[in-house]
């Protein structure tokens, strides 16, 4: 059991199978298996969830866990930090970006108010409340998106020359980097709390 565990693609796959399982019942109680247009619909859902998970996930940890800590750290073990785990963090908190904009764009898509969600329903005079609350939820999730990708990571990657890609940085030119990649992951944990309680809302309160 240990050994299955300590695998971490093992771990996943279980996971997976977990889900294929639970699948079947479904289909088995309904009594007809059926990969329609509803099923795929969900799965885009679950992929968008899953993917938003993992993305706000990673900003709080940054934000509720690594950056508090790290001035506590002694500061012969911080570069472990900065070399090895924070750009791992990085490459998942970035890419779980990604695919949490692309999901949820294709998903609004495919519901057919992507248009409505993104101009917050002024088209039709603000008359559908879900349609502004996932409107506002998706125009924060696009700011924080925008945020990770052209401010935070850049930062980021001349902080800590992710990749040797700048070798050349003056300590005093990383720091520089370091504050605005800081300030604006600080921002978009301020956001995330709005941005969460819009896509609820709209499925809840409006």
């Amino acid at each position: 059991m240990a050994a299955f565990f300590s695998n971490l693609r093992n771990t996943i796959l279980a996971g997976c199978a977990l889900v294929v399982v639970i699948l079947a019942i479904h289909f088995w109680q309904v009594g007809y298996f059926s990969l329609d247009d509803a099923f795929w619909l969900y799965f885009v859902r679950v992929l968008h969830i899953l993917s938003g998970v993992m993305w706000i996930g990673l900003l709080w940890y940054f934000n509720f866990v690594s950056t508090p800590t790290t001035p506590s750290i002694p500061t012969e073990l911080r570069p472990a930090l900065g070399k090895y785990i924070t750009p791992a963090a990085l490459w998942w908190f970035r890419w779980s970006a990604m695919s949490t904009i692309v999901f949820g764009i294709v998903l609004a898509a495919l519901n057919g108010y992507l248009v409505q969600a993104y101009t917050l329903d002024s088209m039709e005079g603000f008359s559908n409340s879900t349609y502004l609350m996932i409107g506002i939820g998706m125009w924060l999730g696009t700011i924080m998106w925008f945020n990770v990708w052209f401010i935070i990571w850049p930062g980021q990657q001349k902080a800590l020359n992710i990749g040797n890609a700048y070798p050349d940085l003056t300590a005093e030119a990383r720091a520089a980097a370091a504050k605005p990649a800081g300030m604006f992951s600080r921002v978009n944990t301020m956001l995330s709390i709005p941005m969460l309680f819009c896509m609820a809302a709209a499925s809840h309160l409006a």
